[in-house]
């Protein structure tokens, strides 16, 4: 009798949706089937230095991994469902290892290679989803850390480019940068 093959798993979510400013970013992490990573859960409930730590760990203990991205110019030319659902193709076509099935969480699917499916809150349920939502988030945050260092006034480093208040003043002070979305509400002073 042959040995058994382990099916390549992947798991697939985004950071930066909801964001005025900066990418969206999507993560793809590849397990075996059943496979998990003790402490990997929702990165929305974790601390920045868990994430940080957990990241770390995915991208180590991890058969495969990669990031897709999909630019703010994008999201103004497409919409930022459809460029999440490109930032997650990418994400799934940079992984190098053959995948037999991949999860996504939320209610769509990209367009890409392999079966998958959509699961609602996946990154609560199916392991492998949150680990790619940790890798996503960390990386996400660590670029919003970048643009800080070329547009200083608006605090990205804090608020990573969310609508806070400190960053809705930024904004009417200073006007957008090239990294807000201008499609969105609350970027374009006429829509503040």
């Amino acid at each position: 009798m042959g040995r058994a093959v382990n099916r390549h798993i992947a798991g697939v979510d985004e950071a930066g949706r909801g964001s005025l400013a900066g990418p969206v970013i999507a993560g793809a992490v590849v397990f075996n089937e059943g496979d998990a990573i003790e402490g990997a859960f929702d990165s929305k409930r974790m601390s920045i230095r868990s994430r940080e730590l957990m990241s770390r760990k995915i991208r180590t203990m991890a058969l495969d991994w990669a990031i897709g991205a999909a630019t703010a110019m994008e999201i103004d030319k497409l919409n930022i469902h459809n460029a999440t659902l490109l930032a997650m193709r990418r994400a799934i076509i940079g992984l190098r290892v053959r995948v037999d099935y991949a999860y996504i969480d939320g209610k769509f699917c990209p367009d890409i290679p392999i079966p998958g499916e959509a699961v609602v809150r996946g990154d609560e349920i199916i392991p492998v989803i949150s680990a790619a939502s940790i890798l996503a988030k960390v990386f996400r945050d660590r670029q919003m850390i970048w643009i800080d260092g070329l547009y200083p006034c608006y605090g990205f480093r804090k608020h990573k480019g969310y609508p806070t208040e400190y960053h809705r003043a930024a904004l009417k002070t200073n006007g957008p940068t090239p990294e807000h979305r201008m499609s969105y509400a609350g970027v374009v002073s006429d829509k503040i």
